[in-house]
Order: C-alpha cells, then structure tokens, then sequence
C-alpha cells in the first residue's frame, strides 16, 4: 500500500463516480483521512453506495461549479493533497448538453484552483483529465505530452481547456518556491469493477451478459488505451506524493497502459466473453452517432523515467478482475473483492504508490 499517504488530509473532488469511490477506498487502505466533495453518485447502481464509502469519510454533496461551498470546504478541512476528479465525462453526453460540459470541465477547474490558491495547507494538486485532450491525427504512436492539444467534441475539448487552464494558473499563482506543486493526469479508458455508466464498451457487456442478451459494438474497430481503474490511480497517487516531495516534478503526465493493452472494442468485447464464459453473442450496429476517435494510444515514458510508475496489470487481467467483480451478488461481496484486489495490486507492484 501507498505508505505516504498514511494519515495524509486528502481532498478529492468527484468522489462518488466510479473511479473516484475506487480511489477514496486505496486513500482509506493507506491510512489516509479522506474529504470528498461531489454530487450525487451518478449513476444507479452506483459503486458508492454499494461500498458505503460515505461512512468512511467526510462526505460533501457539491457543485464544482459553486465556487463559495468549494472554497469554503477546502478551507475548512485543511487538505494536503488535493485530486480533481469532477467532470462531465461522457463523450455523447458533451454533444447533447455542451454548456452544462464546459460550465463542469471548465470553470469547475477554475473553481477547484482559486480553492486551492486560497488554502495555506495544501502542499500537491492533481487535475485529472484525459488522453483525449490531444489533437487526434488518428497516427499510430502514442501522444507526448508536449503535444498539441486541441480535443474535437465539447467533452475533449472542455479538458483541453482544463489542461490550458492549469498551465495558466501554474505559472501565474503557484511558481513560488513554496507554492503547491500543481500538473495534470492524463490517462487512458479505464475499466473495473463496479462502473455502471452509460456508453461504455465494459459496463454494456455486463449488463448484456446478466440480462442474457447481445452485446452490441457501435465501433469494433476502433483502438483505445484501455487498462485498470488502480493502474491510473496508482499513477495519480504517486505524482501527487513526488511533486509534494519535489515541486520540480510538477507538470503534465500520461498514465496509459502499455502498447499491446491498447486494444479494438471488438477485441476488448473477446476478451470480457472468454472471461465471462458461456455463449455469448457479439453484434455491430452501424453508429449514426456523433463524431469519435478511431485509434487513440498515450506515451507514457515520461512517467515512467521521471516517477518510476509503470501500469502492472495488462487487459486481459483487467478483463478478469473486472469479470470477478461483476459476477458478484451481494454489496458486502463486492467489498471484500475491491479491498482484496488493491492489497494484491499493491502488493505486487514496484511502484512506491
């Protein structure tokens, strides 16, 4: 387990999503005191609840678009660490609500920053965005992050903006010496367990295969970083922990699996049904939907010269533990498994995160 943040004050904004209840529960495994601020979980079931994170921590219901409560709850709680998790995060979503995306991604990061300049305790922030805040030229070697970055639909590019807000506040609020260290993740498509969203390639085959139906590809063909939830957490931990370290490491970073992990939908859709077992039927329906990208891959030799981090579980063992956990019937089951699968996940990596 991540021994440095053990009763670290850790501040995250996003908590009750998805990948944000998995990092509350590896904050709560290392010793951590863990603050959250977000809305309702979004979505039903949702992991949140499931897991009853809210007992464990200091829960506040929020909006990041709400700079007064954001800055008050910053204020009021003393972090050391702060992870900007919130977001609209859904491609299709930021083409039918665009304002609603930006007001989040956008002015939400501007929100989460002016809390964080007005906090005298907070010593490391991290901004998560996304691999796809770069400017996709559908090439075939992965993104640096001295890349251009202009994402094409509004999700995409309200991160970019977020990216670009970031940089600003860096360099014109925190490049004193003693200011916190501030940079921004950049990962890849996430799976595990306990991600109920709505247009995901994952979370569609589980529901598919309980309800004993198809699993419908709207893009088999298109190639994405996926890898697991604690493989980009484990990233985002041990930059928040070198940068408050060392506030020389801030910057920008990508946290994406390694080449042969970067996958086709329709290979990702093989893989979850050979670990799922049974017969299962697999069917493409022609996508009348708005524009995405087709093949997408991060370079992450930055992270892994500069923090040491390198992702440890390849896809077909993120498919397996995400298949492990969705095949569970009881919310104290999949508790035990969560807990279970970070003490082997950190217990077999090198990473000092």
């Amino acid at each position: 387990m991540p021994a440095f943040y053990k009763n670290k004050k850790v501040f995250l904004t996003g908590h009750t999503g998805f990948k944000g209840t998995w990092l509350c529960r590896v904050l709560l495994q290392a010793g951590a005191e863990v603050t959250g601020y977000a809305l309702e979980p979004p979505t039903t079931p949702s992991l949140f609840i499931q897991t009853n994170t809210e007992k464990d921590i200091h829960s506040i219901t929020g909006d990041v678009r709400n700079r007064d409560v954001l800055v008050k709850a910053i204020g009021e709680t003393k972090p050391d660490i702060v992870f900007h998790l919130a977001a609209q995060p859904l491609v299709r979503r930021s083409y039918l609500e665009p304002v609603l995306t930006y007001e989040t991604n956008v002015m939400g990061t501007v929100n989460v920053l002016e809390a964080v300049r007005a906090a005298s305790s907070v010593k490391s922030f991290v901004n998560v965005t996304t691999d796809k805040v770069y400017e996709n030229k559908e090439w075939h070697w992965g993104y640096r992050e001295n890349e251009n970055l202009c994402g094409f639909d509004p999700y995409s590019n309200s991160k970019s903006c977020s990216e670009l807000v970031t940089y600003s506040y860096r360099n014109s609020f925190f490049c004193d010496k003693d200011a916190p260290a501030i940079s921004t993740a950049r990962s890849g498509n996430v799976i595990g367990g306990g991600d109920y969203s709505d247009d995901r390639i994952i979370p569609d085959c589980v529901r598919a295969a309980i309800e004993g139906k198809d699993i419908v590809m709207r893009n088999p063909c298109s190639i994405r970083p996926y890898q697991h939830v604690l493989d980009c957490l484990s990233g985002y931990l041990l930059l928040a922990e070198k940068q408050y370290l060392d506030k020389k490491l801030e910057g920008n970073y990508n946290f994406g699996p390694d080449d042969e992990s970067c996958v086709s939908t329709g290979a990702l859709a093989e893989l979850f049904c050979g670990a799922w077992g049974g017969d299962i039927c697999r069917t493409t329906q022609e996508d009348p939907g708005p524009h995405e990208a087709n093949f997408l891959r991060l370079d992450c030799s930055k992270a892994k010269a500069v923090l040491g981090w390198k992702p440890r579980w390849d896809i077909k063992t993120a498919v397996e533990k995400t298949v492990e956990f969705a095949k569970l019937d009881t919310d104290s089951k999949l508790v035990d498994c969560l807990h279970k699968q970070v003490q082997l996940y950190f217990s077999s990596t090198s990473n000092e995160a």
